[in-house]
């Protein structure tokens, strides 16, 4: 009768994760991703409240306004804000751009990704609060 040695693994703690700040960002980037599905079941929620009346609209802003829905859109408001941040800082790794054969620096591309972001954010104010 021939037996296989067993190899040794040493335990791993569920929390191995929370260790390393880069695995700690990689692993909330990653759930923040329910966090932005959210955000779209909530927007195709509202899109069908709007367009079956005005009725509708009112049960759907009483349903926002109770607690626990401003409490999960607040957390879900700052998985996308980290989702954001952490998805422009990969920009430059994630595009090699040149400009007459020169790599553009990656300060440049993280800082016209967030340039964009506050051209669109003013946009998006002046046509809803004008």
């Amino acid at each position: 009768m021939t037996t296989t040695p067993q190899l040794y693994r040493k335990p791993v703690s569920t929390f191995w994760w929370a260790r390393r700040r880069s695995y700690l960002l990689f692993v909330l980037r990653e759930l923040s991703s329910v966090f932005v599905a959210w955000f779209v079941v909530y927007f195709l929620i509202l899109i069908h409240a709007v367009s079956s009346g005005s009725e509708e609209y009112e049960r759907f802003l009483s349903w926002s306004a109770s607690g626990w829905v401003v409490a999960l859109n607040i957390v879900a408001m700052l998985f996308v804000l980290l989702h954001m941040v952490t998805w422009f800082d990969l920009a430059p790794k994630a595009m090699a751009v040149r400009v007459r054969n020169r790599r553009v620096a990656p300060v440049v591309i993280v800082g016209l990704h967030y340039l964009l972001w506050v051209l669109l954010t003013a946009i998006v104010l002046w046509v809803v609060l004008r």
